[in-house]
């Protein structure tokens, strides 16, 4: 029997671990019991000595003094400041007239602001939540499918966690030793993607079922010129306009990828909102105007949010900020929108900071207890064990690639990803990093994955944030005064199952497709390491003494 504990402590530990919290105790608690535990038992069967577990303050106190989880709490803080100071309101009020007359409009208005809060925030709960207090009613007013609408808002929240700057991408990168920036460049377009597909969605669907997404009738369109018409010739000029100005100042830069990206919609805002400004000037003083209601007030809406996403993003990809100080400046951009909008008082920074500290100690309280646990693990030859399985599967990089994914895909039914990134990610990197593939791309691959945790039925957690807001009991319309039929648990489990399969697509594409994450490495400078040379002076020779 002890022969046999020996040979299998790993698998037994890693089972009991399963066990653990298939019974529901807190991960945190569980990780740290179960690390504990079986190092008294590996103490006990001399696997190692008492002293192996003087390692564990130490590592406890690496977690304590970890700079780049200092992201987590500023980034978590901006996106909750900035959530309830009502941008999401303001962007999706100004982007479902924008394309609202268009069939499937409010599906699209709401993939393009889940995008622009996911840059934002970083906070799936937030997101959720906004769109969903926010764009489900109207949705339901104007006749929408109830599980397009429920599939649409939990699954553009989600975006939250894999368009930069997001919570599980500092983790992750911290998990697999690499830089934060880099996953941050590396998942940008894979984000970006992401949101695509899922428009495209929204397409295929008011393209086949009309009825499911129809555009907004003509009375609910606002920002209307005296004479009736809607202004879009001005907003169109406008946008090409300030492209092409963005444009033309990056054309002779070096940048590539998402550095390039970042910084011409950098400029192209800073062009569009010149001319917002001067045009409001001259309407002003000499009554002249140029631009239309919806030009000036998309510009106006939409130039605060990206202004920040290029003091958080553009700073760190072009390496004036670290990920840390991004999330700093962007904890401080969002207090001034705030104190701009007048709508920053003490109740709002109380609730933030509240709910900051909550879910930094959350994580923290985690790591501890995989750090716990990984230690003891270690100790039993664990790592040895699972990089046996792994590297021993057939098809080797992409027979593990697949493997991966497909368990990272079945545990998301019941981890999320702090839970996850914690206990999984340690296991998986040092075999992936043996099997010669390139930890950034690694990292993002599992962070796509990862999403659908926040959209498996029935444990998902934007599911569970969407069904805490959307109405359980018919209702009036305030607008219609028509009674409104309420949204069934069931309607938002189906909603959401065309998205997992759409995100399970996106984790295909970034495989077959590496370069969608690889080109990071491009705005990294390039040295030939055989070009090279160091020269070390001969030292000088000491002065002869005088003996005499």
């Amino acid at each position: 029997m002890t022969a046999f504990l020996i040979d299998n402590m790993a698998p037994i530990m890693f089972g009991a671990l399963v066990i653990f919290l298939l019974l529901g105790y807190p991960v945190a608690f569980s990780l740290a019991a179960n690390g504990l535990l079986f190092g008294l038992i590996g103490i006990e069967l001399g696997l190692f000595g008492p002293n192996f577990l003087q390692a564990m303050p130490e590592r406890v106190l690496g977690v304590m003094s970890n700079e780049t989880l200092l992201a987590v709490p500023f980034f978590t803080f901006m996106g909750l400041i900035l959530e309830r100071s009502g941008m999401a309101e303001d962007l999706l009020d100004t982007i479902g007239q924008l394309f609202g007359r268009i069939r499937g409009g409010l599906g699209y208005a709401v993939v393009f602001v889940g995008a622009l809060l996911a840059a934002t925030t970083g906070v799936v709960a937030a997101s959720v939540i906004s769109m969903g207090l926010i764009s489900l009613p109207i949705m339901l007013r104007y006749g929408y499918d109830r599980r397009v609408a429920s599939g649409v808002i939990a699954a553009s929240g989600t975006l939250a966690q894999i368009i930069p700057p997001s919570l599980v991408l500092i983790i992750m990168a911290d998990q697999l030793g690499r830089s934060v920036g880099d996953m941050y460049e590396g998942a940008f377009l894979p984000g970006m993607m992401l949101a695509g597909m899922y428009a495209l969605y929204i397409f295929v669907v008011s393209t086949i079922f009309p009825k499911a997404a129809p555009g907004l009738p003509p009375e609910a369109i606002g920002f209307r010129e005296e004479n009736g018409r809607r202004g879009m010739t001005s907003l169109s000029l406008l946008t090409l306009a300030s492209a092409a100005f963005g444009y033309a100042v990056m054309r002779g830069s070096k940048t590539s990828g998402a550095d390039f990206v970042v910084l011409t919609m950098f400029f192209a805002m800073l062009f569009a909102f010149a001319i917002a400004i001067l045009d409001t000037v001259v309407a002003r003083l000499f009554g002249l105007r140029v631009l239309s209601k919806i030009a000036r007030q998309v510009v106006f809406v939409m130039v605060p949010p990206l202004a920040l996403i290029f003091l958080v993003l553009g700073t760190i990809f072009i390496g004036v900020a670290t990920p840390t100080e991004g999330g700093a400046m962007g904890a401080v951009g969002a207090v001034v929108l705030a104190l701009i909008k007048r709508r920053l008082d003490f109740g709002l920074v109380r609730q933030a900071v509240h709910a900051t500290a909550k879910l930094s100690a959350f994580a923290i309280f985690i790591l501890i207890g995989a750090r716990v646990f990984s230690l003891t693990f270690y100790g039993v030859n664990g790592h040895l064990w699972v990089e046996h399985l792994l590297t021993s599967l057939p098809g080797g990089e992409v027979g593990f690639l697949i493997f991966v994914n497909l368990l990272v895909f079945v545990l998301a039914f019941f981890l999320d990803y702090f839970e996850l990134a914690f206990i999984i990610i340690p296991l998986l990197a040092p075999v992936a990093d043996k099997l010669g593939i390139d930890l950034v791309w690694f990292g993002v691959i599992l962070a796509v994955n990862m999403q659908t945790s926040f959209m498996h039925p029935p444990f998902g957690f934007a599911l569970f944030f969407l069904r805490s807001v959307a109405p359980k009991f018919p209702y009036k319309d305030r607008v219609t005064g028509l009674e409104t039929a309420p949204i069934t648990t069931g309607q938002i489990y189906w909603g959401a199952v065309p998205f997992v399969i759409i995100q399970l697509i996106g984790v295909a594409m970034v495989i077959l497709f590496p370069q969608l994450v690889m080109h990071y490495k491009g705005s990294a400078p390039a040295v030939d390491p055989k070009t090279i040379e160091i020269q070390i002076a001969p030292p000088e020779t000491p002065p002869a003494l005088d003996l005499r």
